[in-house]
């Protein structure tokens, strides 16, 4: 390893899950300049699976930021530099040229971007920082350009120039920027998700008309040029209307939303679903609810129909442990799991996530009810770890919150079973002989039918039932 590598370490994103292969960078905590230490959390990024701070592990000056918000990134890449012994250069760029040297240095020899006043980007250098604030903003749609390089021993300008009043006025970036500083000409300007993308679809970078700043390819940039060699190909049978601008969006699939897509296919076409639905009274659950909301054991804890339902389910586990397994499909054995750590299907603005308390069979319906505040509250911060989704065996969803009464869900990818909760109505029912109005709800248990056959998955959907229409089985049977 050179002098320079030792100096300029390179930060790379890392797998902070479990085999995760990308994920996209949220928020910059630092910019070109600042100083970190280790252990200091320098960016947030969304993986597949949740929102996750990144800590750099050394100390030093942040040199180079390599990607701009919004980016995804493949696991491994280089995402910032920082420079170990900053002190180490500061005399060097003060250095008179040679006689008869250009005044102008070559690109491989510029100063680094912090003594320039720019912030160095993947592709070319972004837009200079304003001298009163450290953290870069966000470009102004349009080109950009770089301020020129001033000549040897002239006094450095003091601040950026001003932005000219008409953006069409500006020049148009040079079609072949020599960006190394090697002499040859650079390849097409885009970003790594970008060049996959064209990749995948079969598409020239040199002949897409670039749209991004500086000359950048952008994602909509190959969308288009694949649509172009689409229609070259096929005839249509009538050409789009451009009313439909503005009508439509197009959110690119990334983060939370990918993982669940990926793994509600391969769910669905992997396991054989089947689904089992009761109907129960669930009135002496809900009037136990009231109660235990007045009970000084509780104080201070979330106590809803969702907290005995789930009780209910590691209940019907205890006396039907057969249903708490997993298929191995590579060894083709069934692993029988002697704990249960209970998913709980949670809506967040980033999508649909599935945390799961651990060794929830274990817990008194207090500690339950703690675990289940404190997973809720940090789903909807946005703040659940990969360590806590990982590792479930059956999971509820309380689909009854949104006034729906069943539906059949699909299983968590290595799970077994998984329980919908449906609204609970007042509803006429037959009460000893009579017709009275009841609380009533519907509960749906799908389960894996390789693991579980219809009288096992009967057993627990009827256990479940028993208990919340008649909780006191709680004392008995747990």
């Amino acid at each position: 390893m050179t002098a320079v590598e030792q100096r300029f370490r390179e930060f790379k994103m890392p797998d902070v899950g479990e085999g995760l292969t990308e994920a996209e960078i949220l928020k910059w905590f630092v910019a070109p300049g600042d100083t970190v230490t280790d252990g200091q959390v320098v960016c947030e990024v969304e993986t597949a699976k949740a929102a996750v701070e990144l800590p750099i592990p050394f100390d030093g000056v942040v040199h180079e930021v390599r990607f701009d918000e919004g980016t995804t990134v493949d696991v491994g890449t280089p995402i910032i530099s920082v420079d170990t012994d900053p002190g180490a250069g500061e005399a060097a760029p003060q250095a008179a040229p040679a006689a008869g040297k250009p005044a102008e240095a070559p690109a491989a020899e510029a100063e680094p971007a912090e003594k320039e006043g720019r912030q160095a980007n993947l592709v070319g250098y972004g837009a200079a920082p304003a001298s009163t604030k450290r953290r870069p903003r966000k470009p102004l749609p349009g080109p950009q350009r770089s301020a020129p390089a001033p000549s040897a021993g002239a006094p450095a300008p003091q601040e950026p120039a001003p932005a000219p009043a008409r953006p069409e006025a500006a020049p148009a970036p040079s079609p072949s920027p020599d960006l190394n500083g090697s002499g040859r000409t650079a390849r097409p300007l885009a970003k790594p998700p970008v060049r996959k993308l064209a990749k995948d679809l079969g598409i020239d970078l040199e002949a897409v008309t670039p749209s991004g700043p500086d000359g950048i390819i952008t994602r909509e940039d190959v969308h288009a040029a694949a649509e172009a060699v689409q229609t070259a190909r096929e005839t249509p049978v009538a050409a789009p209307s451009r009313a439909v601008e503005g009508r439509e969006r197009r959110v690119p699939v990334k983060g939370v939303r990918k993982a669940t897509a990926q793994a509600m296919v391969n769910s669905a076409f992997t396991a054989p679903h089947v689904t089992e639905f009761v109907t129960v009274d669930v009135t002496r659950t809900m009037k136990l609810v009231a109660d235990l909301k007045q009970d000084p054991a509780m104080a201070g804890l979330r106590v809803n129909p969702l907290l005995l339902v789930a009780k209910a389910l590691l209940v019907a586990i205890r006396r039907n442990p057969d249903v708490n397994a997993t298929w191995d499909e590579d060894n083709q054995e069934i692993v029988y799991k002697d704990y249960v750590n209970l998913g709980i299907a949670a809506a967040t603005p980033r999508g649909l996530i599935v945390p799961n308390i651990k060794d929830a069979h274990a817990k008194t319906l207090p500690e339950l009810a703690s675990a289940l505040g404190e997973l809720v509250t940090t789903a909807r911060e946005g703040k659940t770890t990969p360590a806590a989704m990982s590792g479930g065996t059956v999971t509820i969803t309380n689909v009854g919150v949104f006034g729906i009464d069943a539906g059949t869900p699909i299983l968590n990818p290595g799970e077994s079973a998984i329980l919908a909760f449906g609204a609970v109505k007042l509803q006429p029912w037959v009460h000893k002989g009579e017709v009275k109005p009841r609380q009533v709800t519907t509960l749906a248990l799908s389960f894996d039918h390789r693991l579980v056959d219809g009288e096992l998955g009967s057993k627990v959907l009827a256990d479940v039932a028993a208990v919340l229409e008649r909780p006191k089985r709680l004392i008995t049977w747990a």
